[in-house]
């Protein structure tokens, strides 16, 4: 007999347009597995996910910078497609915040964690994360918040460069802004610059004390808050590898034990009074070996899966279990899995895992993701090298590349011109896409 109550259907939420999001393939798959029913609204005409056999049915989603009218509209559309109450996962910053503000206009159709509606924005809000942590006696990087251009370059000064600078609420940013949600500030002109831009980005800049990296520094906490507010599931891991480098979301990560992470994930929550799925981001200072609290993402993070215990329980299947009121296995802790993201790390995912792996986007019961996203990857790689070679050929007076090459003249010197100049993280960055900002942990970087 199943843990779960199987009539009770899924409803995945992504608002970006990210078409890499492993994690909606994630919860596709573990929810799928378990004989859950699963629909996601989210933008997947592009995206490998679509090719899950375990999606259901997909729904178009809500625009970019949609507003919480607009949501609820589309949820309802769903809703009245599918059998109800369903379970609703957002799966990303602008999904979880306009949830929780529309937490009491969606409770007919849909189950969602019993908490104020205003927890999920202000957790997610940088601004006012370093507020909390001031509160609640967590560690956090010295955050300040300028209110003009000439104090954000006298604050980044006296803060020391280089700073972090980062918008408050990253899921307003427009999507072809060319704004990114955290950026490291090395002169106070850029400071100054960029809060010049606040208008633009729809919310405030703040500038946060830079702490360097340092090997085993950055830690994430993945848990799931039940209705007592006992942290179930999940649990701590290291970031070993970033997509940007040191920059960007974690492209290879362990489980590992860490309690003094666990210590103060268990903290917030019980000061918070938080319910629900949260992934929190640390960086652990090389001088005192505090760890500070960087980001606070009130939904699963994309790396979920890694924490899979020895009963098969992750998060979003915790959050399952949870709201259809069946209990949770107790499973161990399996410390040392491993967590790749195989086209960020192509290499590392073709060693040896002692411990056990879990790939972002291969499985051997679910093909059709893994192998939709090669092709998409390798055009969207061929695309960005065709690109960098036009802006190369532009500022050397010369033909196209696609006409050199239909021409026959010397591609090969051309092109090695070209790959000389070009970096891999400039053709595999996923720039291009919308980002993942709650993915983005360049804070402390």
């Amino acid at each position: 007999m199943s843990l779960f109550d199987t009539r009770v259907p899924a409803v995945l939420l992504r608002i970006d347009r990210n078409p890499f999001h492993h994690g909606t393939l994630g919860a596709v798959r573990s929810l799928g597995r378990a004989g859950v029913e699963v629909h996601v609204v989210a933008d997947c005409a592009g995206s490998p996910v679509r090719g899950s056999r375990f999606v259901r049915q997909l729904h178009p989603p809500p625009s970019p910078g949609a507003s919480p009218g607009d949501i609820a509209a589309v949820l309802r559309r769903v809703a009245a497609r599918i059998p109800h109450p369903a379970v609703l996962v957002p799966m990303d910053d602008a999904s979880a915040v306009a949830v929780g503000v529309l937490r009491e206009e969606l409770a007919p159709t849909y189950l969602l964690p019993q908490q104020p509606g205003a927890l999920s924005e202000r957790v997610a809000d940088k601004a006012e994360l370093a507020e909390v942590c001031a509160a609640v006696g967590v560690p956090h990087p010295v955050t300040l918040v300028p209110e003009s251009a000439d104090q954000a370059a006298a604050m980044a000064w006296r803060l020391g460069l280089p700073v972090v600078a980062k918008w408050s609420r990253p899921w307003l940013l427009p999507v072809d802004g060319g704004l990114r949600s955290t950026v490291v500030v090395r002169s106070t002109q850029q400071a100054r610059e960029l809060y010049l831009r606040s208008g633009e980005a729809g919310s405030r800049l703040l500038l946060q004390e830079f702490l360097p990296p340092n090997p085993d520094g950055d830690w994430f906490f993945h848990g799931y808050a039940d209705r007592s507010g006992t942290v179930r599931a999940g649990g701590p891991g290291v970031k070993e590898l970033s997509w940007p480098r040191g920059a960007g979301l974690t492209a290879v990560g362990h489980w590992r034990s860490g309690p003094r992470v666990t210590a103060l994930a268990e903290r917030l929550v019980d000061a918070l009074g938080y319910r629900g799925i949260l992934d929190l981001d640390f960086r652990r200072c090389g001088t005192s070996g505090d760890y500070h609290l960087l980001d606070f993402n009130p939904r699963p993070g994309a790396q979920f899966r890694l924490f899979t215990d020895s009963a098969d329980l992750d998060v979003v299947r915790a959050l399952h279990l949870d709201l259809t009121h069946r209990p949770l296995p107790d499973g161990e802790p399996r410390p040392g899995r491993a967590f790749v993201v195989e086209n960020y790390a192509p290499l590392t995912a073709l060693r040896r895992a002692p411990a056990g792996r879990e790939l972002a986007w291969y499985a051997a019961d679910d093909r059709g993701p893994g192998r939709a996203m090669w092709a998409l990857w390798a055009r969207h790689v061929t695309r960005r090298l065709l690109d960098r070679a036009r802006r190369v050929f532009a500022r050397r007076g010369r033909q196209e590349p696609a006409q050199v090459i239909r021409q026959g003249s010397a591609p090969v010197a051309s092109l090695t011109d070209l790959t000389a100049q070009t970096e891999f993280s400039d053709l595999t960055s996923p720039a291009g896409f919308s980002d993942l900002p709650g993915d983005e942990k360049a804070s402390s970087c």
